[in-house]
């Protein structure tokens, strides 16, 4: 069955989710007055104990990291330098002479083990970790190669191994890149704000309740069931509860995302954090706490933040695959020489597999890309908050966009006006005059067509208004009125008939009466953004199927879906229902991307694969997401699209030239070619490792070719491809 909802045009609704069970929302929508990881870093290593280095799951405060790494790397950069160029093995391997001097000998394994303890600290710990997960990655990989190092160094500085065996100068070089590498990624992983927080601040900090004694200030915490507070004009309701003397038209776009003022009156049901837009009332609190509908938006999204996926990075699968290459290339190397009679070419060829196994390259691979990214999606108007988003973002098959705000301007525009006399000019001007003096949203946009149309608007006197009804003015002699179907209903006269198609439409309409005779009407509505057909044209020659999902009536919906060609569409949802609508998409097995900008968009941009905030939107809506699209242009999506699949390419690319280098280095250390007379050498060895970093950077560099503007990526993808095929009708599901 379906429910419907009656706004106060007195236009039937019937609501049409794209699921099947979600409850309505009725909608008295009337122009106010006129129509209706633990904190620790250093000491427990770079992951939660490495138990989840998938994706660094665990990680809290990044911009504590941020700092840690920065201040590791400098530090451990400025001791690199003296134990690299002080290193004996290195001096021989680039051909330059040391001082002769007894004591350097020692400054490279002083400052080497001052950086193995130090700078080596995350990466031990985090190795702990994964053994203790049996998890292997990078930060084993990291642990084997440096604790190798330092142990056979130590061993060459005391003169129980051979002399090739000096490492120094690879682990003071490992650490500086691996901690530069982690570094870069904790920069692009830190956010410096809490979803959660800018919810509490939707809650004014005092609330007036009434007492025997008269009205006294306390907080909202303070306030109980049963509770009676005044919400005056401007100010937001501090907890749920019910009217019991006054209307007003209420600001509810953050809760229901309905873009239009709801008029509500006496025995109607409001919520904390809405808004009194024009008008004072009394109120009798029903819940408080946790039990409020802010509250429960609350909990949405920390259990959907708390629930998402943490995909395990493909630089750990690579080196986790990695490690046991290693350690089995060791193995077999060490057994091959010793079988071959030469054990102390055995322990020399083993310990260098194990520490050129862990290439610098590998480190940076991921790093240097997701860094260039987000710093080029910047320029694009495109806020790179989690980099994961960059990796699902090309996997997206849905795009669900909310509607107000989003793929509309979030504020009500006067589309059309209509004049008996056909003086459309003329109607406009003396509803501007009876409306300048009125703060009614729907009352600035009337002002702002007569400014754009540049007209004379004629002063008015004599101003008042009436709650649900209209507003009354005195212009050039003449009693004007402008509202609703109230406002008719009080003067008794008919609505024009030509009004019937902008009803279908879901618009806003208002009449315009004059000395108690109708001369026009005027057709308000949520503007479309003009990039918004861009976008959704777009993305249908991407292959990507785009969906709606709206607080708004369902006319208004199906109307913005029709013209935009959007495939699906829902209407009269509240917070809960679009977060549910992603999770059962999900369930579906479509990768979703949600875009909003409103607190009730905050859940599902939390629980969707991918969630864009629009920049313009709340506080809330912009740390619950993944993504922030800065520009308010809905075709920065594409933006995100683009930047994720070039990111995705240039990461491979990086992948196979790191994994590459040991893929060749590794058998050769080991000696597979000895049989012929060749033996890798460690200066080819280093080389070759100094050859792949400048490789990867290099290509991480090219990213920075990419021009994410947003009206740039809009027209690559429509030039590239295709024009999309032809849409069915919206799809539009009733319960």
């Amino acid at each position: 069955m379906s429910t419907t909802s009656r706004d106060g045009r007195g236009a039937e609704h019937e609501p049409s989710p794209l699921a099947h069970d979600h409850r309505q929302h009725e909608h008295h929508a009337e122009h106010g007055q006129h129509a209706q990881h633990h904190p620790d870093h250093a000491a427990h290593g770079d992951h939660e104990a490495g138990a989840d280095h998938g994706g660094h799951a665990g990680h809290g405060g990044h911009g504590d990291h941020v700092a840690l790494y920065r201040r590791l790397f400098w530090w451990m950069l400025a001791l690199a330098i003296p134990t690299v160029l002080l290193s004996g093995m290195f001096a021989s391997i680039v051909g330059y002479e040391l001082p002769d001097a007894p004591w350097l000998r020692w400054v490279s394994p002083v400052l080497g083990t001052a950086m193995f303890l130090v700078g080596g600290r995350p990466f031990l710990t985090g190795a702990v970790g994964e053994l203790r997960s049996r998890r292997p990655g990078m930060m084993l990989l990291i642990a084997l190669a440096i604790t190798t190092a330092f142990v056979a160094s130590w061993a060459a500085s005391l003169g129980f191994a051979d002399h090739h065996l000096d490492f120094w100068w690879e682990l003071a070089l490992l650490v500086v890149i691996m901690l530069l590498g982690h570094w870069l990624e904790m920069r692009s992983l830190a956010q410096t704000s809490s979803a959660l927080d800018s919810l509490a601040a939707l809650l004014p900090d005092e609330a007036e309740r009434e007492t025997p004694a008269g009205v006294e200030r306390v907080s909202p915490a303070a306030l109980r069931v049963g509770d009676v507070v005044v919400v005056r004009p401007g100010a937001r309701v501090p907890a749920d509860g019910a009217i019991v003397e006054g209307s007003a038209s209420f600001d509810e776009s953050m809760i229901t995302g309905e873009s239009r003022a709801v008029a509500r009156g006496a025995g109607e049901r409001v919520v904390a954090g809405t808004v009194a837009t024009d008008s004072g009332v009394r109120l009798r609190v029903d819940a408080v706490g946790d039990a409020t509908a802010l509250a429960g938006i609350r909990r949405l999204v920390a259990d959907a933040q708390a629930s998402t996926s943490r995909a395990q990075r493909l630089a750990d699968r690579a080196a986790g695959w990695l490690f046991w290459f290693a350690l089995g290339a060791a193995a077999v190397t060490a057994v091959a020489w010793t079988a071959l009679g030469a054990p102390d070419d055995a322990i020399v060829r083993t310990v260098t597999v194990l520490v050129i196994a862990c290439p610098h390259a590998l480190g940076l691979a991921i790093p240097l890309v997701v860094s260039i990214a987000t710093e080029r999606a910047a320029r694009g108007g495109v806020l790179v908050a989690d980099r994961l988003a960059l990796e699902s973002m090309r996997r997206v098959d849905v795009v669900l966009f909310d509607k107000t705000g989003t793929l509309t301007a979030g504020e009500p525009t006067v589309l059309d006006v209509l004049a008996v006399d056909g003086d459309a000019d003329r109607v406009l001007a003396l509803a501007a005059a009876a409306e300048r003096s009125s703060e009614h949203p729907l009352a600035r946009a009337i002002v702002r067509a007569a400014e754009r149309a540049a007209l004379a608007v004629p002063d008015a006197s004599g101003f008042s208004s009436s709650p649900a009804v209209g507003v009354t003015a005195v212009v050039d002699g003449a009693r004007v009125r402008v509202g609703g179907p109230h406002l008719l209903t009080e003067e008794g006269l008919p609505e024009l008939r030509a009004v019937e198609g902008w009803r279908a439409e879901g618009a806003i309409i208002l009449h315009v009466v004059v000395d108690g005779e109708v001369v026009g009407a005027l057709r308000l509505a949520d503007e479309i953004r003009p990039e918004s057909r861009e976008a959704v044209d777009a993305l249908h020659r991407l292959g990507i199927e785009v969906a709606m999902v709206t607080g708004d009536a369902e006319a208004v919906a199906r109307s913005v879906a029709r013209e935009l060609g959007i495939d699906r569409v829902a209407a009269g949802v509240r917070p809960e229902h679009k977060e549910r609508e992603v999770a059962r998409l999900q369930e579906e097995g479509r990768t979703i991307a949600f875009v909003g900008d409103g607190v009730n968009d905050a859940p599902a941009l939390a629980r969707a694969d991918v969630g864009l905030a629009i920049g313009a939107g709340t506080d809330v809506a912009i740390a619950s997401a993944d993504v922030v699209l800065a520009s308010s242009d809905p075709r920065s999506v594409l933006s995100v699209v683009e930047l994720s699949r070039e990111s995705a390419r240039k990461m491979v690319q990086n992948l196979w030239w790191a994994a590459g280098y040991n893929l060749l280095s590794v058998p050769l250390a080991a000696g597979v070619l000895a049989p012929v007379g060749f033996v890798l050498p460690m200066s080819v060895g280093a080389l070759l490792m100094s050859l792949s970093t400048i490789v990867v950077a290099l290509n991480a560099q090219l990213l920075r070719r990419l021009d994410l503007d947003p009206a740039a990526s809009a027209a690559r993808v429509r030039a590239a491809r295709p024009s999309a095929p032809a849409r069915p009708e919206v799809d539009t599901v009733s319960a």
